[in-house]
């Protein structure tokens, strides 16, 4: 079979958008799955809907390892093509998108091509600098110095390139860039700001640099969503054969995706997103916009999974095809995380749809055990936030479903034990299934595991260096997470969350919901 290039679409009559030709206008670090997903989905959007007429040269930011799949051989080898497949759920129906992307112009890496990397920052036409290095990516590592070849950190990277561009156009407005922070971090663009002006300092570059960093260039914080599942390696064969050709580096991923990017207005005229009618949203503050995210997305995945897992379900579209765990998310949701929000409410219901149809993609086996990991963090930083907002709305009432998250918090690590092959937790009903957390906490839950329910509920609360306060002080939080547990020991969690559903259904939140909105 023919690989995907060029002259193999010209080959089969493909009739598809193609931009072969165009100036590179895009700096790309990271050329993984997810940005191929996403970010050059986009910019192969704008390219063809509203003139963009931009290539990006993607940069791999860490050394090649053996064994590992090089995506830099492979791209270049098809020309920086490859099919990007969306698929999920729209409008109550099963949707699959085809997209071949065509933005990438060439893929190097900093280690190896260190020199092609840098020669970049001479090209007049480059204007933008996109990244996503991972979490861990955006450190300040004192021990980089500018004559390495490159700096280990991002951040190090990062400056030895913007001072390449410094050292040629310094004298010349408007050759910085806009710098656009992918990461998974808070306020990602400026403590990447902050680590380069860190390196320009301790490798003293100079003041003129200095204040070209912060006069020429527009770090921007950004908040990403969309949910990438790589390559697709049961489908590959098939889609290739549809195709008429192989693909290396075919990528998949939901259809859903937003990008959130905090910076000025002037943003709006150089990327043409609002023309090419794509998901993007240019503010002058994120905060809300993540806050939507981990409260509603990653909240209702915190408030339902442990219960889910131990009511038997194993994956989240389960969870949404049964009707009371189905009902228990929908109440989590509109009753109680998005009451405590701040944005317009039209918005928070139509995100709230959205997660709806996500969490139900067929095309996505999420695995509620995967979800589980860390849900210490994962509760203080997701749920309580809610709860305490909740009560503060309420004058102290307690949100039903999200007290009885902590409830399952409980029960899902109530029996945790450490043995060879790691930590586990035993079923009530017998077998067995592994968790993972701080070892403090898994250490505890071994110690306290043959505590009584009222007592380990009153330990768990206390616990004020996990949640970062004592939760024994947030009135009835004690006792309902006690009475919730003594439910779910006695008679599962299943029926905790049908009973839930009961309270809801005969009086509502407070009396004010009417039956109808929660079928």
């Amino acid at each position: 079979m023919k690989k995907l290039n060029y002259r193999t679409l010209s080959e089969i009559g493909y009739q598809g958008y193609i931009g072969e030709e165009a100036p590179e206008r895009v700096l790309q670090f990271g050329e993984g799955n997810f940005m191929r997903a996403f970010v050059d989905d986009f910019i192969d959007q704008m390219n063809e809907k509203a003139d963009f007429c931009a290539k990006a040269v993607l940069v791999a930011p860490i050394p090649p390892m053996p064994g590992n799949v090089d995506m830099k051989q492979i791209l270049n080898e098809q020309e920086g093509l490859y099919t990007l497949y969306l698929r999920g759920r729209e409008n109550e129906k099963t949707v699959e998108r085809k997209r071949i992307i065509s933005c990438v112009s060439r893929c190097l890496n900093a280690y190896t091509d260190f020199e092609e990397v840098m020669a970049c920052a001479d090209n007049p036409d480059l204007r933008f600098i996109i990244c996503n290095t991972t979490e861990a990516g955006i450190v300040y590592d004192e021990s980089c110095r500018f004559a390495d070849r490159p700096a280990s950190s991002y951040p190090g990277k990062l400056t030895q390139f913007l001072y390449r561009r410094f050292q040629k156009y310094r004298n010349e407005a408007g050759k910085g860039f806009l710098i656009l922070a992918c990461e998974l971090i808070d306020d990602n663009g400026k403590e990447l700001e902050r680590c380069v002006l860190q390196y320009a300092g301790q490798w003293e570059l100079g003041a003129d640099f200095a204040e070209w960093l912060e006069k020429e260039n527009i770090f921007c914080s950004t908040l990403v969503d969309r949910i990438v599942t790589g390559f697709p390696q049961g489908a590959a064969p098939k889609y290739n054969q549809e195709n008429g050709y192989e693909d290396k580096a075919m990528d998949t991923g939901e259809l859903f995706g937003f990008w959130i990017i905090e910076g000025p207005d002037s943003i709006r005229d150089e990327f043409p997103y609002e023309k090419a009618g794509l998901p993007i949203l240019v503010t002058n503050d994120h905060k809300p916009y993540k806050q939507r995210k981990v409260r509603i997305l990653n909240g209702a995945h915190t408030a339902m999974v442990l219960g889910a897992h131990l009511a038997g379900k194993n994956i989240v579209r389960e969870c949404m095809e049964d009707e009371v765990i189905f009902g228990f998310f929908k109440q989590a949701v509109y009753k109680e995380i998005i009451p405590t929000l701040s944005l317009p409410n039209a918005e928070l219901v139509s995100f709230a749809a959205a997660v709806e149809e996500r969490f139900c993609n067929p095309y996505i086996d999420h695995a509620l055990l995967s979800i589980s990991l860390n849900s210490t963090a994962k509760w203080r930083a997701r749920i309580l936030p809610s709860i305490k907002e909740y009560q503060k709305r309420r004058h102290g009432e307690l949100p039903p479903c999200l007290s009885a998250s902590l409830a399952f918090y409980v029960a899902f690590y109530r029996r945790a034990c450490n043995k060879e092959g790691g930590w586990f937790s035993a079923k009530a009903g017998g077998g067995e299934y592994r968790i993972a957390d701080d070892e403090k906490v898994l250490k505890f839950f071994e110690e306290h595991g043959k505590d009584d329910a009222r007592m380990l509920v009153s330990e768990v609360c206390a616990r004020g260096d996990f949640w970062g306060e004592d939760l024994t002080l947030l009135q009835g939080m004690e006792e309902r997470v006690y009475e919730d547990l003594a439910v779910i020991e006695e008679e599962g969690a299943y029926e905790l969350m049908k009973r839930i559903r009961k309270e809801y259904l005969a009086v509502g939140c407070s009396g004010e919901f009417a039956e109808a909105e929660l079928e």
